[in-house]
């Protein structure tokens, strides 16, 4: 194992940085406590993608520059620290370009991954639904054959990205045991979106969407029928990793802004920094945010090397979504009175940092799936029988 940046990444990290600074947070500072508009979510993403994001994951045959998840993972990691609500827009985008990579025709791949891969088309992956939840299963959405179409009717909802997509690949039930993913385009079809006002992470879209009797073209299914539910699945495991990119992230982001302001807040004549029960604080922040970096880049390795990555990625989202709680509400502690105010960003970390306790798996779900991978037991979906272990956690 290496634990030093190649110069390389050093390289890729240290410019991504330079334009973040420059050229995104001026946008988004006075909007952050809304959702970007469409314009400047594309505005972002265009900017984005010479440096990695957004298209990273693409191969380089579809236009992408077919980095490995966990040189992204270092780049996306970075882009979190300083504005998290652009990095979730990003890889919600980037992972339905994924699908369109693996599972679109050559006429669907032509038609939209250009776009994708230069941040003028943004996409999004809609699952969940109201009633539905973690269970996938019980999704109600429906596409009804209608000749060499469908009609597609239903709603999804807490979707990111939900008001600036332009794509989405939606996952509909098409047989009473059979699920298949379409594409919605804004351009092509006719349906509804709303955002949804939340605690954090403001500046990322969060919707639902809605569709009634939507005609769709069968030249608008992605992948055949009925393989939706098992690319939905492996979908959630690079999500749960990618939420702890953005969780640690923003841990690393309260941890600087706490030791920055223990330097400089003076008490008693010294700085708080001296103070033994600070540095105790900022000790247990440090630590706790190592663990979190460490633990989501063993995540990213494990869907590298492929196959199935359910335990290193629900147990990277478990610790650095929780972790991330911790060190940011440690953060307004040695900031004192001035963290629970909006005149400095600790208060907006802790909010940030809540959001993804939830989202691609509750702490509580995930925490189920790192019991079933344990034990080859599983604690839901009604499960019968054991089935057998697959790893352990050491492996």
């Amino acid at each position: 194992m290496e634990f030093e940046l190649s110069t390389e990444d050093r390289m890729a990290i240290d410019s991504l940085r330079r334009h973040v600074e420059a050229e995104v947070l001026p946008k988004i500072r006075p909007v952050w406590d809304k959702a970007f508009p469409p314009e400047l979510a594309h505005e972002l993403m265009a900017g984005l993608v010479d440096y990695g994001i957004g298209a990273g994951w693409l191969p380089e045959a579809d236009g992408g520059l077919g980095l490995s998840y966990l040189t992204s993972g270092l780049l996306y990691g970075e882009l979190a620290r300083l504005a998290p609500d652009v990095a979730g827009l990003a890889y919600v985008s980037e992972g339905a370009s994924m699908k369109l990579s693996r599972h679109g025709t050559p006429e669907q791949k032509a038609r939209y991954l250009p776009g994708m891969s230069e941040g003028r088309v943004i996409g999004c992956g809609a699952v969940t639904e109201p009633g539905a939840g973690s269970n996938v299963r019980q999704l109600r959405t429906r596409a009804v054959r209608d000749g060499t179409g469908w009609r597609l009717s239903g709603e999804k909802t807490f979707i990111s990205n939900a008001t600036v997509f332009d794509i989405a690949t939606v996952l509909a039930r098409t047989g009473e045991k059979e699920f298949t993913i379409f594409i919605l385009d804004r351009a092509e079809h006719r349906f509804e979106t709303r955002e949804i006002a939340k605690l954090g992470l403001n500046g990322w879209s969060f919707g639902s969407i809605s569709f009634d009797d939507l005609g769709i073209d069968d030249a608008f299914r992605l992948g055949d029928p009925g393989d939706g539910l098992r690319e939905a699945l492996s979908g959630f495991e690079r999500a749960r990793a990618w939420v702890a990119v953005i969780a640690s992230g923003i841990a690393r982001a309260a941890l600087d802004d706490a030791v920055g302001y223990s330097v400089e807040r003076d008490q008693f004549g010294v700085p708080i920094a001296s103070h033994q029960l600070v540095q105790g604080i900022l000790a247990d922040m440090a630590c706790e945010t190592e663990a979190a970096m460490l633990l989501t880049l063993k995540a990213l390795a494990s869907l590298d090397r492929g196959g199935r990555a359910d335990l290193p990625t629900s147990m990277a989202k478990i610790y650095a979504s929780e972790a991330a709680v911790r060190v940011a509400s440690k953060a307004i502690q040695v900031h004192g009175a001035c963290g629970v105010t909006r005149e400095f960003p600790v208060e907006r970390h802790l909010r940030n940092a809540r959001m993804l306790t939830i989202p691609d798996g509750t702490t509580q779900i995930n925490q189920l799936i790192v019991g079933r991978e344990l034990t080859g037991i599983a604690a839901f979906l009604g499960a019968s029988r054991p089935a057998a272990p697959t790893r352990t956690a050491a492996e």
